[in-house]
């Protein structure tokens, strides 16, 4: 595998159509995935000490966060809409060698931030609810 750039790993908004086309969350700078799983502990008494999980069990779930310059775009408008409501939405998360993965998320936090004399920003954390797939 070869080395990929951090700008091509993008955050896609769904369109809300029942097959959604994706739009690239604009102005992204930072972009991060964290793939969580929680264990299940199967150790007893015969496990000699040593501890035993249950492969397949627990609860997985994907974390997303990104960062950006603020441009009013309309996926921008999307993710602000999904965040006030408390909704779900269809996004895509893909990267420089073509891979994709989708599923629906939450909008768990949504910052905006501004200096005086500086751009205008936004931070975001996602979690996703259901299964996220590769693509």
């Amino acid at each position: 595998m070869t080395a990929q750039k951090g700008a091509a790993f993008l955050l896609k908004i769904g369109d809300g159509a029942p097959t959604p086309a994706y739009e690239t969350v604009a102005g992204l700078r930072t972009t991060q995935m964290s793939v969580n799983g929680d264990t299940v502990v199967v150790t007893h008494k015969g496990s000699g000490g040593w501890r035993e999980l249950l492969s397949g069990a627990g609860t997985r779930s994907v974390s997303v966060s990104a960062s950006g310059i603020f441009l009013g775009s309309d996926a921008e408008a999307r993710v602000r809409t999904h965040a006030l409501a408390g909704t779900l939405d269809q996004y895509e998360l893909s990267f420089e060698d073509g891979a994709k993965m989708r599923g629906q998320f939450l909008v768990q936090r949504l910052d905006y931030s501004g200096d005086f004399n500086g751009e205008r920003t936004y931070a975001m954390q996602l979690e996703s609810s259901g299964a996220v797939v590769p693509s």
